[in-house]
């Protein structure tokens, strides 16, 4: 036993506290900071969006955060293990994590080929989506970018713009469908590859390679966003844009759709409910401050996507009025800002090759280290499972592979000429808001009121030397379960099918497929739940009480140990005195 166990090779800790932080914001500060967030304020009030979005980073966003940093620094688990330890009954919350996270993991990193492939073209003598010469190019396509071009309103409606054919007809190869797969984009497909390669080396060794690697995925993108945000505020046309990105408009606040997208937009950017900080966190050291770590990183992701808005927009104000149309017209979210409006932006600047290539590398450094932290997040959760297994010499390297290679499999359908259907399929069902929202209720509800928010303020006491401020107490008892809930059971009400392009409606069958991955993660968290309380012996009391007590093999906190002294003190001291009684008695 003892020469098996000699095999099984440390967890480790990451080589320094800066490792951690970097790791985090990384996984944090992603793509829906540039290309998400920015529209949602445009689109929902400007300004006023910023109430609803602060009611949620505080009842929801901070509070979340810093449980599951201090779930992971604690019990020094992984995303489900680390449930098996706390509150055993809530284990299904990890593992819908984990598969909201595989989920996440086989289509996000599709976004990367995209960019490396927009990258490559960004140094050609002359950018191929600002001409109409190209073989892929139709007799309607119109190229904003001419000077001489004289545009009018039934011009831009009965004509496509150069951007966007490259988009559709050169990088998607767009088919009419979902039903119509069509051949595979072979340039993409190499595209993909090569990301899997990279994102492979980036986390093969653990925390002792991602450690290192985050020092430049992690802190170079900041670097590209001030260049494009100094260059996009120096345009014409900027101050005209920033306005329309933070123009408030207050009546927007009674839409409940407007406190849904902020909500949603908390959960996804704060990368909360779903084990990613559980897993970074469990590499920290066991008296690391992660209350003072979890709030600088929340705020440091909101200020990002603040700012990340007045680059965008200011952009977005230029190619407005270089085209003399409304900003709503030309303002995009997700892939249609990435891929269409800004590179139509940047093809109308001077020096269009340089902006293309800074902006595409900060889009492939944002996105790839959001994609290998939730690699890791998985590969350490699934090592935590079984490590007598999986964490001997080699073994990590040998897993890591399969699971990018089935991912990679399970992808392949992504790279076809039908690939962005389903792609879409997976982005709005499969990791969408409802699933998210659907685990931090059961997150909040298990550890505030089974495990017990107090004892996890006794934890956070005990490894920071600091009590956090008692409105955490209230969040995780009351607020973040409550506005969770409701914000779910809203996106559920105004659930609307999904579309593309506003006018491709899916089949039936799509539709079904994308409502079984939503639900796929949904039901694990109570159908574990009822598993285990059938599976378990004794009364239906017993099994309760059996799966709401954590581990006591958990390290005590100074007051636990205290409080055990006191009593083991006072038993003593009953002891002696009815030994003392005993005798006395004895003696008469």
């Amino acid at each position: 036993m003892d020469r098996i166990e000699g095999q099984i090779e440390e967890r480790g800790y990451w080589g320094s506290k800066a490792e951690f932080l970097l790791a985090v914001a990384g996984n944090v500060v992603g793509l829906g900071n540039v290309w998400r967030f920015p529209y949602l304020c445009y689109k929902y009030g400007g300004g006023a969006f910023l109430i609803p979005y602060l009611v949620f980073v505080f009842t929801c966003g901070v509070p979340l955060f810093l449980l599951e940093t201090a779930m992971g620094q604690y019990t020094q688990e992984g995303g489900i293990t680390c449930w098996h330890r706390l509150c055993p009954l809530a284990e299904g919350i990890g593992y819908a994590g984990q598969l909201i996270l595989l989920y996440s993991c086989m289509y996000y990193i599709i976004i990367l080929a995209w960019a490396l492939f927009y990258l490559v073209f960004s140094f050609s003598s002359q950018l191929p989506w600002a001409s109409c010469d190209n073989t892929w190019n139709t007799d309607d396509c119109i190229n904003l970018v001419a000077k001489n071009l004289t545009l009018n309103r039934t011009m831009l409606i009965n004509s496509t713009p150069a951007a966007t054919e490259f988009w559709e007809r050169r990088v998607l190869s767009l088919s009419g469908g979902i039903e119509e797969i069509g051949k595979i984009n072979w340039e993409i497909l190499l595209c993909l590859i090569a990301m899997w390669i990279i994102c492979y080396f980036c986390i093969w060794k653990g925390v002792k390679s991602t450690g290192k690697v985050v020092y430049f995925t992690a802190t170079f993108p900041y670097v590209m966003l001030l260049v494009l945000l100094i260059r996009g505020l120096t345009l014409p046309g900027a101050l005209q844009g920033v306005v329309f990105y933070l123009y408030p408009e207050p009546a927007r606040l009674s839409d409940p759709q407007v406190w849904l997208e902020a909500g949603a937009q908390i959960l996804f950017s704060y990368s909360v409910s779903v084990g990613t900080l559980t897993v970074l966190a469990s590499y920290n050291k066991y008296n690391n401050n992660c209350y003072r770590d979890s709030l600088w990183l929340c705020l440091l992701n909101s200020c990002t996507s603040f700012v990340a808005g007045f680059a965008v927009f200011s952009v977005l104000g230029f190619m407005a009025q270089e085209q003399g149309v409304p900003i709503a017209e030309v303002a995009e979210s997700g892939p249609g800002l990435a891929f269409i409006a800004y590179p139509q932006a940047v093809a109308m600047m001077p020096l269009p090759q340089f902006w293309a290539v800074c902006f595409f590398i900060m889009i492939i450094l944002l996105g790839l280290d959001t994609q290998f932290v939730s690699m890791e997040a998985v590969m350490t959760s699934v090592m935590d499972l079984f490590p007598m297994i999986l964490r001997r010499p080699g073994r990590r390297e040998c897993f890591l592979l399969l699971f990018c290679l089935t991912c990679f499999l399970g992808q392949f359908i992504m790279v076809t000429e039908g690939g962005m259907y389903v792609f879409q399929l997976f982005d709005y069902y499969a990791c969408n808001g409802a699933c998210v929202l659907f685990l931090s209720v059961f997150e909040s509800l298990a550890m505030g009121w089974i495990f017990g928010a107090e004892r996890m303020f006794d934890i956070i006491e005990d490894m920071t030397k600091s009590r956090p401020n008692y409105m955490f107490m209230l969040c995780w008892k009351y607020l973040t379960p409550l506005v969770s809930l409701m914000s779910f059971v809203c996106s559920l009400v105004e659930y609307t099918p999904l579309t593309f392009n506003r006018w491709y409606v899916y089949p039936d069958w799509a539709y079904a497929l994308g409502w079984l991955l939503a639900l796929s993660s949904i039901v694990l968290v109570p159908g574990w739940a009822l598993g285990q309380m059938f599976a378990r012996k004794g009364s239906l009391k017993q099994r309760w009480s059996h799966l709401c007590s954590p581990d006591k093999e958990l390290p005590l906190t100074c007051k636990q140990r205290a409080e055990m002294k006191k009593s083991v003190f006072t038993t003593e001291m009953e002891d002696l005195v009815r030994t003392d009684t005993d005798e006395h008695e004895n003696g008469h």
